[in-house]
Order: C-alpha cells, then structure tokens, then sequence
C-alpha cells in the first residue's frame, strides 16, 4: 500500500496533518521532499501517476475536457 501524505516537521518529530491508515508498530519508508525542492522529473512521474487507475479511453476524455477552453469556466461564469 502506497500513500501520501503531509507532514509537519516538529522537535525533532514528524507530525502528520491527517489520520494514517496504519498498524500500531507497522514499519514504514519515508522519502521527505520539499514543495520547493521537487525536480522537474520528479513532477512529471508524479503526474503521470494520476492517469494509473484509468483507461486510455478515459485519458482521451479527460485530456479533451480540459483542452476545451472555451467552456472550461462556462459555469462558474454562469453562476
């Protein structure tokens, strides 16, 4: 199981900013990064990862609404 979360780094103690879905003594592997630190590379890999659950024909349907930007704000203009 892979998550992701956010973490505040206090006295020497990480502090996560929400619950964790883990066992008591469950060992875990932290990769720490930095918002201002993440590589160019390291970007794309974790935006690619969005598309991992969906189908091509899903990627295609998605990639087209939001190329359409010409209705792309239609409804909160609207509102």
């Amino acid at each position: 199981m892979q998550q992701t979360i956010k973490a505040i780094h206090e006295n020497g103690i990480l502090r996560p900013l929400q619950s964790l879905d883990l066992s008591e003594g469950q060992e875990v592997e932290l990769v720490i990064t930095s918002p201002d630190q993440i590589d160019p590379r390291q970007m794309l890999q974790l935006a690619s990862a969005v598309y991992q659950e969906f189908s091509p024909e899903q990627i295609d349907d998605i990639e087209k609404i939001a190329l359409d930007r010409q209705n792309f704000f239609k409804e909160s203009v609207n509102s």
